[in-house]
């Protein structure tokens, strides 16, 4: 006769099969509320008309593109309000092509069709962004998605580094960001096809020497006042960019290869919601900011879509008495600065869902 393998409990004792029954009722019952939430959400989806799936948020990176011009011309004023003002547009629509647009290049939330998805991945990431779109996708989608909080994986360990001091990481260090991006792009340029390195660094080069032409000839700048405009435009957002990658994963539970959790339990309590922030939310996007939960258990929707899912996706969890995180900018800026060693510095504890893995 054939035995059956024992599995150990909890306190160390062997499981029967009445055990591993209900093992397999309670993973029936986890994958059957992801299946049901899913399908609540796709139900939204497809009710919803083109506007709202992509059009609201292509509209917003238009408008984006649009403003250039306008920001261009102010530039080249001698009044320094109008050039302030120009810088201000600047910023902006840098912050809202090269995050909210790459973002959601990256995830093909731009386009249904594939050839589509791939041109804009590559015109936002590589032209836009100055980052290598392969490295970019394999990165965000295929590590830090796939294996979000994941030890070794997707634990936003990348961006740490514990060898700078809190106020040094968290308030001057960020500004790099737009000298650090490129140079971090030719590193991960090792290991893919010569084609490949040469598109993204003429893409690169191209997305580079355009805004410096249109500075030089059109706003009439000078070659190093160029140069300081396009570093004060790319680093006007960096340092929200930087807390709200930080904010969102580290300092929640952290799991292992080995015992990951469920998706459901995986994204609910590896996921934070920040609140609404005009600024933020148009500039970002809303799945990086307010509905971070619903990007990472629905990373194939649309800003848009993500907002407008957001109150089922919310419902839904806190009836399974599922949690649903949300906190405060200020109170998580608060929480890095107080606690960056244990948060920043050392390796964060394994968190073991008992009763959920």
């Amino acid at each position: 006769m054939k035995n059956i393998p024992e599995k150990r409990s909890e306190s160390g004792g062997l499981r029967g099969p009445a055990a591993r029954d209900d093992d397999e009722c309670a993973d029936a019952e986890r994958e059957t509320l992801m299946m049901e939430l899913a399908r609540l959400v796709q139900e939204s989806v497809r009710a919803s008309s083109w506007w709202e799936r992509r059009g609201v948020d292509c509209t917003i990176l238009t408008a984006a593109f649009v403003s250039l011009p306008a920001g261009f011309v102010l530039l080249g004023s001698s009044q320094m309000m109008c050039f302030l003002l120009g810088l201000l547009m600047m910023g902006v629509a840098h912050a809202v092509i090269t995050v909210k647009g790459t973002h959601l290049a990256s995830h093909g939330a731009l386009s249904e069709s594939p050839a589509w998805a791939h041109f804009w991945a590559v015109f936002f990431i590589e032209v836009c962004g100055s980052f290598s779109a392969r490295a970019g996708v394999q990165a965000h989608v295929k590590m830090h998605h796939a294996h979000t909080n994941v030890i070794g994986l997707g634990d936003s360990s990348t961006w740490k580094m514990p060898f700078l001091p809190r106020s040094v990481y968290l308030f001057i260090a960020p500004l790099a960001v737009p000298i650090i991006t490129p140079l971090v792009a030719v590193g991960q340029l090792k290991g893919q096809s010569p084609l490949q390195i040469m598109r993204t660094v003429v893409c690169v080069c191209v997305g580079f020497f355009s805004q410096y032409y249109l500075l030089r000839c059109v706003s009439g700048l000078s070659c190093s006042s160029a140069l300081l405009v396009m570093l004060l435009c790319r680093a006007m957002f960096s340092l929200p960019y930087i807390h709200v990658n930080i904010f969102q994963h580290i300092g929640l539970p952290m799991f292992s290869a080995a015992s990951r959790p469920k998706r459901i339990y995986q994204m609910t309590h590896g996921v934070l919601n920040l609140p609404r922030n005009p600024a933020l939310d148009w500039t970002f996007g809303h799945s990086l900011i307010s509905c971070h939960v619903e990007h990472h258990l629905f990373p194939f929707l649309s800003d848009n879509m993500c907002l407008k899912v957001k109150p089922i996706v919310s419902q839904f969890l806190k009836e399974k008495k599922l949690p649903y995180q949300e906190d405060g900018y200020v109170s998580r800026l608060r929480l890095f600065f107080h606690k960056y060693q244990e948060l920043m510095v050392f390796a964060p504890p394994i968190t073991d869902l008992v009763g959920v893995q």
